[in-house]
């Protein structure tokens, strides 16, 4: 049988020199594995059951555009957090999508261990999948705290990754337009 998260941890900290078993860190190893499955429980979570039905057919062409999401997540090759802000923008094709669920499908997403690039795709290919707009564009920027607090140890680097799809691809107006409405944001 595998070993536990908090066994885990327990050993982690034996590793590095600490004493498991004194008072500050008796509850570390399970506040730990707690904070572990919760900062990737987006490998179980289920998409269709976060949409939950909340797809309406609407006769839209105009864009919409959900800016500042928060997000956080963790690299996957330091697993370490990153966190910043995802832009969403679509041009529906008859069907939209209610609004709290794109802040909920980035979220899924992010709640993996993660690469930006990755995730900003997987964000695109589900509301893609669930409502094949006309148009859509995803816009990462984040910060990395395996850039900020270990390797090259910059402080002010950013990240920015996008996908544009359909129509925020071919017409570049169309992206331009979903650039300058998040504009105030990036």
């Amino acid at each position: 049988m595998a070993k536990s998260i908090k066994k885990n941890y327990e050993d982690i900290l034996t590793a590095i020199g600490e004493d498991p078993s004194r008072e500050g860190l008796l509850k570390t190893p399970l506040r730990a594995e707690q904070s572990m499955k919760f900062l990737t429980h987006g490998y179980t979570a289920n998409i269709e059951e976060v949409i939950n039905g909340a797809i309406y057919h609407e006769d839209v062409n105009d864009m919409i555009v959900v800016k500042n999401i928060e997000l956080y997540s963790m690299c996957e090759h330091h697993m370490l957090p990153f966190f910043g802000k995802c832009h969403v923008g679509y041009i529906p094709n008859g069907k939209v999508i209610g609004l709290s669920k794109i802040p909920r499908i980035v979220d899924i997403f992010a709640r993996r261990l993660q690469l930006q690039e990755r995730l900003t795709h997987q964000i695109a290919d589900a509301l893609t999948k669930h409502l094949q707009p006309k148009g859509l564009g995803v816009y990462i920027e984040a910060k990395h705290l395996c850039m900020m607090m270990r390797g090259v140890q910059k402080q002010n680097s950013e990240m920015v990754t996008s996908s544009m799809l359909g129509l925020f691809r071919k017409k570049s107006e169309t992206r331009s337009e979903f650039l300058s409405s998040i504009k105030g944001s990036i």
